[in-house]
């Protein structure tokens, strides 16, 4: 039984964080390595610790905006695309968070040129902004491959050359953290994510179950709308995932946990590129390949949450099988629980449903026969499909109906039209 704790909130958004930066080795830790820069700037600048703390979220998520691999990939260079439209879309995503409310406007301007603010440093979005700025760039100056020491004085001199892109006050307290060769020790140091964790801002703020589950809805989205083919697969998981569960008879607050890990479940989707997930046929075994590790990405990243052991089983098992033959962690029945195998019955059922590149969705009876089928192979648990067939229906409906508002929202604000703008 699960008994409601307080999360973390830094915790949280370390580790989510971490995992938007796993689609390249070039973008590991860019929004982290970023975050760290910005809150010595900050603290350098005696803020206070309310707007240090939305400052250092805004820093761990300025690239949210950016949905797919490549669209990462492209504006990590400094000769990239426009950057206004991942800005754009950074905000629209945080804002809908009560908690990233503020941390949503430094996201907006964190392109921003000083020479193109009107207000002064003293206004905390003005300042929060160009601190963020200062520090991505900064951030993607780093030769990864070259021992940092040696280059850091290259990096303060390019900073220098920048001239009106950033208020001189800004630069002035950057230059005073550079001075410190245990700034860039540490900035680079594998050990970024225990730091921060441990010293970082906010480090004593808790959320409960309401507060995860809002958050849950916002990396939903960040999912499943890198594509017109999944943009609706993670809603349709998680609505049938939290019904299959209530029918089943899980407490009101296991059905709540189901949401969130449905919500969660194709986290690990994030690395995976766009041409794999668009790709119009069947997948090669060496894509395939490369596809088995978004289920140990969703595992690696949610179990570093304290508190939600529970949450990234059931999102992560959905692909192990009864008999041991699923993957990646091989589990079987007996190291399945009654979560992870709703889970995986949700994942294989909603997935039938859906169009994908290279075949149209199924029908409602050819969706049951291929679930029967993976029962007698013992791959799912037939007391679970067995629930899902006498509530097929009810379950399909409200499913169909939620992924109806999902797509409506993602046509609306993810076309073709626009999606061509944010990689040109």
């Amino acid at each position: 039984m699960y008994q409601e704790n307080s999360i973390n909130l830094l915790n949280l958004v370390l580790s989510l964080s971490d995992a938007l930066d796993l689609a390249s080795p070039n973008l590991a830790q860019h929004q982290m390595r970023t975050a760290f820069i910005a809150w010595a700037i900050a603290k350098e600048s005696n803020i206070p610790n309310s707007d240090l703390e939305e400052l250092f979220i805004a820093a761990l998520f300025h690239d949210v905006g950016a949905l797919s691999p490549e669209e990462k990939l492209n504006i990590h260079q400094f000769e990239s695309i426009n950057p206004d439209p991942h800005c754009i879309s950074g905000e629209a995503f945080l804002k809908k968070i009560s908690l990233f409310q503020q941390a949503s406007q430094l996201v907006r301007f964190h392109h921003t040129s000083w020479e193109y603010w009107d207000q002064p440093i003293s206004d905390p979005v003005v300042f929060g902004s160009q601190v963020i700025h200062l520090a991505d760039v900064v951030e993607r100056a780093i030769t990864r491959s070259k021992y940092i020491l040696h280059q850091e004085k290259e990096i303060i001199e390019y900073i220098d050359s920048l001239g009106t892109q950033f208020c001189p006050e800004v630069v002035g307290a950057f230059r005073s953290v550079a001075e410190r060769e245990d700034f860039w020790l540490d900035l680079t140091s594998p050990r970024l994510y225990s730091i921060l964790l441990h010293q970082g801002p906010g480090k004593r703020v808790e959320i409960n179950l309401s507060g995860l589950l809002s958050i849950s809805e916002l990396f939903k989205v960040l999912i499943d709308f890198r594509s017109r083919f999944t943009a609706t697969h993670t809603t349709g998981v998680a609505t049938s995932a939290s019904n299959i569960a209530c029918k089943f008879g899980l407490t009101d607050t296991e059905i709540e946990l189901m949401e969130i890990a449905g919500n969660f479940h194709d986290l690990g989707k994030l690395v995976i590129p766009n041409s794999i997930l668009e790709k119009p046929g069947r997948l090669s075994p060496e894509e395939f390949a490369l596809m088995k590790q978004h289920t140990y990405f969703t595992y690696s990243i949610l179990s570093t949450i304290g508190g939600i052991q529970n949450i990234a089983e059931w999102a992560a098992f959905h692909h192990e099988r009864l008999d041991g033959s699923g993957y990646p962690f091989h589990l079987d029945a007996s190291r399945l629980t009654i979560g992870s195998r709703i889970m995986a019955v949700a994942d294989i059922m909603t997935a039938l449903a859906e169009d994908r590149p290279y075949r149209k969705g199924l029908e409602n009876k050819e969706i049951l026969k291929i679930l029967d089928g993976l029962v007698a192979k013992n791959h799912l648990d037939g007391s679970i499909v067995e629930v899902l067939r006498k509530n097929f229906d009810e379950i399909v409906s409200v499913t169909k109906e939620k992924q109806a508002v999902a797509l409506n929202i993602f046509q609306d604000e993810f076309s073709e039209e626009q999606a061509a703008i944010r990689t040109a």
